[in-house]
């Protein structure tokens, strides 16, 4: 059996035009082509009978408006960000003007979570 260490080694020192020559020999000697699961699975994701998608598992919170009462929204994001007075102003003052992400990649749970945090305070939020 051949030393799959001492090849890993060999392979890692392979130029980026060498790992190509290389690919296209072996695909050459074994009559296989890499790019043919991307052709099987381009018309899937396209047809109408397409797998359904994955389940999302990050999530981002995004103030789309802070509302009347812009001062609690502020509290709140410094509590849930941990970010300073000035920064959690500029993030609640720009929601105004578009959507602002106040957490990004959390669980569904603390999105709703944050999500009813900032609603109680009066912020329209959304979580995408």
């Amino acid at each position: 059996m051949a030393d799959l260490n001492k090849i890993v080694e060999e392979l890692s020192t392979l130029t980026v035009l060498e790992a190509a020559e290389l690919s296209k020999l072996l695909e050459e000697k074994w009559g296989v082509s890499a790019a043919a699961p991307v052709a099987v699975a381009a018309p899937a994701a396209g047809g109408a009978a397409a797998a359904p998608a994955e389940e999302q598992t990050e999530f981002n919170v995004l103030i789309t408006d802070p509302g009347a009462t812009a001062i609690n929204v502020i509290k709140e994001v410094r509590a849930i960000t941990q970010l300073g007075l000035k920064e959690a102003k500029q993030l609640v003052d720009d929601s105004k003007a578009a959507p602002k992400a106040v957490k990004e990649g959390v669980s569904k749970d603390e999105a709703d979570k944050l999500k009813a945090q900032l609603e109680k305070a009066g912020a329209k939020v959304e979580i995408k």
